[in-house]
């Protein structure tokens, strides 16, 4: 086969790592057809047989859903492993560590959280567990990008103030968020992201080509890297994975 259909969600996040999976499909001499829409959309596209590969599904929970007997898609590999929590910007000097600490009257945590849409159900199951609401805190639901804006803002100026969101992002990028331990596991379970292939053509793909998609593995850090590379670069999704595969992005 000379032309593979490589399908992502309209994230910044996965169409970086679907450009870093596009560099090994390249050196296949493969040429890529992009499907790109939100993940209702993508459901369908993979029921009509539109991508031949997936990049990336986050499994065992958040993407079970794309591993529907009906869609006819398998996971493979492992590119990284997503993880929901809860962070504090480290210049602000908190000395917060832990989310249990948080309900404590001495907590110098602003009582807001701006919370991106798309999280506001595990938000609330951690408000919840750790008895938030009774301190004060209050919950702030707003548009993924505005949340995102909000917190990258929140980040540079040092602000006492939570960030709920998942990793790996650029708000990971560069050791400036103290990440909140989660002694009740109240964020829910780590992920894995997962390429997903369809069944109908996973005999028709090169075998050396599938073992190491197998073995490719991006990691967080990379994956935040090239996150940020295009958010507050300006890189294109491909010149960030291109950086990346040349050592210029992070040491490997």
């Amino acid at each position: 086969m000379t032309t593979v259909t490589l399908g992502h969600l309209d994230t910044t996040v996965q169409q970086a790592s679907a450009a870093a999976v596009a560099r090994v499909l390249e050196a296949y001499e493969l040429e890529i057809e992009y499907v790109v829409a939100p993940r209702a959309e993508m459901q369908e596209h993979m029921r009509r047989g539109d991508v031949d590969l997936f990049v990336s599904a986050w499994l065992p929970d958040v993407d079970a859903g794309f591993l529907a007997p009906d869609l006819g898609m398998q996971a493979f590999g492992q590119l990284y492993r997503p993880a929901f929590g809860f962070g504090v910007p480290a210049a602000a000097g908190a000395g917060v560590t832990s989310l249990a600490e948080l309900a404590a009257a001495g907590s110098a945590i602003g009582r807001e959280i701006v919370t991106p849409a798309s999280v506001l159900d595990r938000v609330r199951q951690v408000v919840a567990a750790y008895d938030l609401t009774a301190a004060g805190y209050t919950i702030a639901s707003r548009p993924d990008a505005e949340a995102f804006a909000h917190a990258a803002e929140v980040l540079e100026k040092g602000q006492p103030e939570l960030i709920p969101t998942w990793q790996p992002s650029s708000l990971h990028y560069g050791s400036r968020m103290v990440e909140l331990a989660d002694p009740k596991s109240a964020c829910g379970a780590e992920q894995e992201a997962r390429i997903l292939i369809r069944s109908a053509i996973r005999a028709d793909m090169d075998s050396d080509l599938l073992d190491e998609l197998d073995e490719l593995t991006l990691g967080n850090k990379v994956v935040s890297a090239l996150d940020h590379a295009m958010r507050n670069d300006g890189m294109s999704a491909e010149d960030a994975a291109e950086a990346w595969q040349r050592g210029k992005l992070l040491p490997r």
